[in-house]
């Protein structure tokens, strides 16, 4: 079926170029053909800006929404600074020990020690209210839609398309409406946050719900249980590991935002990565790094370990083991206040800051230029630009914008099904209405330059890893630590190493998204049949020849998987990149945030929405309809 789709869609492509180019010509975007929204954006946010403080719309439902957050985040951070530093890392160690057991609860003690080292503990417990009131909306939102979706298959219908868009869209793309009504500050930070982390929660939610094993349900039903008697002791018990690996997801991906969201005003650690990046002081930025990373870490593996039968926790009844670890946080918290130990002692702090400012000297003068013979890594910055991104922005902005759509409706229409080349045609259309072509094609050379370096490189790693447990044992660790990583924390080294620019925000986009890469090649080539791999074997097949005929082409659906979502988590660090140079959609969002030109960010994060749709359906591996 797919070698009989391929030639024609190729030969109605052809024809439909050669039409478009006697019919209706070359060139971008028609002018005429556009959309101006900046006055009508521009008078809604006057609007909203002049009625915030007097409309019942904003007094008596907005408003109120915004002092929840308010003082739901001043009342957990108040408690975190009453507990002080002993108590809050006490607490962490002690529910890591009940949770996963001893090793992690060290690993969790010590990681809030660093903060404090390193002179964040004030901001880390900013991050950390920020977090909790965050997470917790979050999962109560997807709990509630993953239960509608998971009993109801209308509402799983209706649901399914919106999740999905949700999930492809870049974090930037939330800030902006969240602002618009909410304004800078914690309150819009937060549901921003909410919303971007609501969505994986509600998507497995409902998949753990839908899954639960039919004899279970059937017993349940015969024994003459109740519609909510199945659901509290069949449903939500069997779904248990989807549940937790969403409450996992919906952590990673809000600690991530609300780092992120320190643009629109979150404080916190998020704010000292922003401002030292603005100062481009890579020393600050690494101090204020290190902590969020390492929140990320603990929240991770204890997530995780909560949905891991096998990880052998303290054995001791569950109330009594949660009741000590209580008490213990409550000893440890009120001797440290009897002791007045409430803030990190300053002479503890660790001044990482100059140290690291001084190594970035040293490589920018000894390796980000002068380097013989290969160049320094502003070298390979300015080349990479000048031979890669800048002729791919040319060849696309050169490119015809009928044929433009064509190339994207064949190319989604190639790996799923006329919906998506539908859809997307659709999405790639749109932006050339709201009038940001050009600028949109920017965005997508760089998108397609940094996927392309990342299939490339992981790939390469995959086939390693898939070939050896050895490798695979070495990258394990490796790869869990820059997964856990929030998107902003990847553009302090590449800021160090290169500079400013477009070619920076492509670098820290390919590691970003190099993990997810390589686990999922990693799985799909381990997934082969084994049987097939014998046959080949016995047949006499080179290793080479058993990799390109019989493992790539069964393990095809892991790979479009594997590019759906490199292409994905690439395009939400490339808009990210505007804050280092990167230009396009990314700077314009950051423009309007900055300058407060909600018009200019609106219409990009839109445009953002439909470019990601768009990469997102040409990506997408779906089966074909009969």
């Amino acid at each position: 079926m797919f070698r009989r789709t391929v030639p024609l869609t190729l030969g109605a492509l052809a024809l439909l170029a050669v039409l478009g180019a006697l019919l209706i010509g070359g060139g971008s975007w028609p002018a005429a053909l556009s959309v101006d929204l900046s006055e009508p954006l521009s008078s809604v946010s006057d609007w909203i800006i002049d009625n915030r403080d007097s409309h019942p719309l904003f007094l008596y439902f907005f408003g109120h929404i915004s002092n929840a957050v308010t003082l739901s985040v001043r009342g957990v951070y108040l408690l975190l600074l009453a507990a002080g530093w002993a108590g809050v890392t006490a607490a962490a160690g002690l529910i890591a020990w009940r949770v996963a057991g001893v090793r992690l609860a060290v690993t969790a003690a010590a990681a809030f020690a660093v903060c404090g080292l390193l002179g964040m503990w004030v901001p880390t417990m900013q991050t950390l209210a920020l977090m909790i009131v965050a997470v917790a909306a979050s999962v109560l939102l997807g709990a509630l839609l993953g239960l509608a979706a998971g009993l109801s298959d209308r509402t799983f219908r209706a649901l399914r398309p919106v999740l999905d868009t949700m999930q492809v869209l870049p974090a930037f793309a939330y800030l902006l409406p969240v602002v618009l009504v909410f304004g800078i500050g914690v309150p819009a930070a937060v549901l921003a946050t909410v919303v971007y982390a609501a969505p994986p929660m509600a998507r497995l939610t409902a998949l753990g719900l839908r899954d639960a094993d039919p004899g279970v349900l059937e017993a349940s039903a015969s024994l003459g249980a109740t519609r909510r008697q199945r659901l509290l002791s069949a449903r939500v018990p069997l779904a248990r590991k989807e549940l937790l690996l969403g409450v996992n997801q919906s952590i990673m991906m809000a600690l991530s935002m609300a780092v992120i969201a320190s643009v629109i005003g979150a404080g916190g650690l998020g704010d000292r990565v922003y401002q030292a990046l603005a100062s481009v002081d890579v020393g600050a930025a690494l101090a204020a790094g290190i902590p969020i990373v390492l929140l990320a870490v603990v929240f991770d593996r204890t997530a995780a370990a909560a949905g891991d039968d096998d990880t052998g926790p303290v054995a001791l009844p569950s109330r009594l083991g949660w009741a000590l670890a209580l008490a213990g946080t409550l000893l440890v918290a009120v001797a440290g206040r009897l002791a007045g130990r409430q803030e990190w002692p300053q002479s503890w702090y660790v001044a990482i800051a100059e140290p690291v400012n001084r190594a970035v000297d040293w490589m920018t003068a000894h390796l980000y230029s002068g380097v013989p013979v290969i160049g320094g890594t502003a070298d390979w910055a300015a080349g990479f630009t000048a031979w890669v991104l800048d002729p791919l922005r040319d060849g696309l902005q050169a490119l015809p914008w009928w044929a433009m759509l064509l190339l994207v409706g064949a190319l989604a229409l190639l790996i799923g099904t006329w919906r998506t080349a539908l859809t997307a045609v659709l999405a790639m259309a749109a932006i050339g209405v709201l009038g940001v072509w050009n600028d949109s094609l920017d965005t997508l050379a760089q998108v397609l330059a940094a996927v392309a370096v990342t299939l490339v490189l992981g790939f390469a790693v995959a086939v390693a890893a898939a070939r050896s447990a050895r490798v695979e044992r070495v990258l394990r660790p490796v790869l869990d630590v820059f997964q856990t990583m929030p998107q902003f924390v990847y553009l302090i080294p590449v800021v160090a190493l290169f500079g400013v620019g477009r070619a920076p925000a492509v670098a820290a986009a390919v590691v970003y998204a190099l993990p997810a890469v390589v686990r999922i090649t990693t799985q799909g080539l381990r997934g082969v049949d084994p049987v097939a791999m014998e046959s080949a074997r016995s047949l006499g097949a080179t290793g080479w020849q058993q990799l390109r005929q019989v493992q790539l082409p069964l393990a095809r659906p892991a790979l479009l998987l594997a590019v759906n979502q490199g292409v994905v988590l690439v395009l939400a660090v490339v808009i990210i990149g505007g804050l280092v140079g990167g230009g396009a959609l990314g700077y314009q969002v950051v423009f309007g945030l900055a300058q407060g030109d909600l018009a200019t960010g609106l219409v990009a994060g839109a445009a953002i929405v439909c470019l990601g749709l768009m990469l997102d359906r040409v990506t997408q591996p779906a089966r074909k309809e009969a």
